[in-house]
């Protein structure tokens, strides 16, 4: 059974007079259990579907969708599927105490990794789950890897019962599913010689693997630093040698790169970043591969319509986290010559995780507050749109209307910077 949450006015939904509250129980005679069912069998021309209305009436419609009438009715979230790995670097593991509850929740869900791109390990599968990703052609899916190797792949998940993800994968390939995967190293368990037979591992798949990145083990102040470490600049540059070298070999034989390192491992490698040309579609941007020559794409595109929009002579401020800091004046070289704006960087230390936690959409409400709050020469600041959730709270729970209120320049999110400047400008 699923819930329905909301029904659009002049849709179908409306029409058979379903509401808030309306239990969707099955459709053909099979049970409804989630969005997935919901969305996936409701997509018939035809079905028959039983609801139940909250007044306990029960009703079956004979349903025929006309082509120009959209079915309109969004049903409840599902309930998360936790994760049963106990990864050493694993980010929820590094929060420290004192944060929202969803914040803790260690979801490892197929249905999101399809939905949202999130990435599972598919250890937690039941054959139901396998079934259903197989009639549902969930594809792509994305997956975390970490190793190929089944005894290493279960230490790195401190998980004893994880299955062999090689024939996981083979078996889902073979009902047509492709994936998007990751390699999360952790120095001196799954870098070196065994990142490079991951690598081959998912190499001989062919086209089933889209693409696979490899990610630098990510540690707060309040993670188990006696059981894991971060890679040292040396360990950096072997793993981006290995990419690099898998990279080219792929451009040469598929046509694309394949195999992507993350951003954080070029610059904790102290090498420059790969051109734009090699990261094609940008397929793992949201998992920070290639988000740099993006942004910059992004600007690119959009900056010619910044001009005469006018920013002339205003102070805008930009604020990011140390690791897009030496890497942000070559991205606003381009905005600051289409608007004619002054533009300011302000590279933040994150005060919540620690100042080994870089990344710009971690960085907590209370570090931009400490920024800005003195800061009225600005007639605008921009601060990271990943930095802040769907309810607009930032990682400390700060919400941004208390920021925007508790500050003398107007704060604006932003993912491209084209998005915040777009807009109106300031009186």
């Amino acid at each position: 059974m699923v819930k329905v949450t909301a029904v659009a006015p002049d849709s179908l939904g409306a029409e058979l007079g379903l509401r808030p509250g309306t239990e969707l129980l099955t459709i053909d005679g099979r049970d409804l259990h989630d969005f997935l069912d919901w969305e996936f069998l409701a997509a018939a021309d035809a079905f028959l579907l039983h609801v139940r209305h909250p007044d306990g009436e029960e009703i079956e419609f004979d349903i025929e969708r006309p082509d120009d009438l959209p079915l309109g009715v969004a049903v409840e979230a599902a309930r998360i599927r936790r994760c049963a790995n106990r990864c050493d670097f694993c980010f929820v593991e590094g929060l420290p105490e004192g944060l929202r509850d969803v914040l803790y929740i260690r979801d490892d869900d197929y249905r999101l990794s399809f939905r949202y791109g999130n990435f599972a390990t598919l250890t937690n599968l039941k054959p139901w789950d396998t079934a259903r990703i197989k009639e549902y052609r969930l594809s792509p899916m994305y997956v975390s890897v970490h190793a190929t190797d089944p005894a290493l792949r279960r230490r790195l998940l401190r998980n004893p019962a994880a299955p062999d993800i090689l024939p996981q994968l083979r078996d889902l390939h073979q009902a047509g599913i492709e994936f998007h995967t990751q390699i999360v190293v952790q120095p001196g368990v799954n870098d070196g010689e065994v990142l490079e037979a991951s690598l081959m591992d998912l190499w001989t798949f062919g086209s089933a693997i889209l693409s696979v990145s490899v990610v630098p083990v990510g540690l707060t102040e309040f993670s188990g630093h006696h059981k894991v470490r971060e890679s040292s600049i040396e360990e950096c540059r072997a793993m981006v040698a290995i990419v690099d070298r898998l990279g080219e070999r792929a451009r040469a034989e598929r046509g694309d790169t394949w195999c992507y390192g993350a951003d954080e491992l070029y610059l904790r490698a102290g090498l420059p970043l790969p051109g734009a040309e090699i990261y094609g579609l940008f397929d793992q941007v949201e998992n920070g591969v290639g988000a740099v020559r993006w942004l910059q794409g992004q600007i690119e595109a959009g900056s010619a319509g910044l001009r005469g929009a006018g920013w002339e002579g205003k102070r805008i401020a930009v604020c990011t986290g140390t690791s897009m800091g030496p890497l942000m004046p070559q991205v606003l070289a381009p905005l600051a010559d289409a608007t004619g704006a002054q533009f300011e960087l302000i590279v933040l230390t994150n005060s919540l995780f620690g100042d080994s936690v870089t990344t710009a959409g971690l960085l907590p409400g209370s570090a931009f507050h400490q920024a800005l709050a003195g800061r009225s020469d600005l007639d605008l600041a921009l601060i990271p749109g990943e930095s802040l959730n769907d309810d607009g709270l930032f990682m400390d729970d700060m919400r941004f209307e208390l920021l925007q209120a508790s500050v003398p320049c107007e704060v604006r999110p932003s993912k491209t910077f084209i998005d915040a400047l777009d807009a109106p400008v300031l009186s």
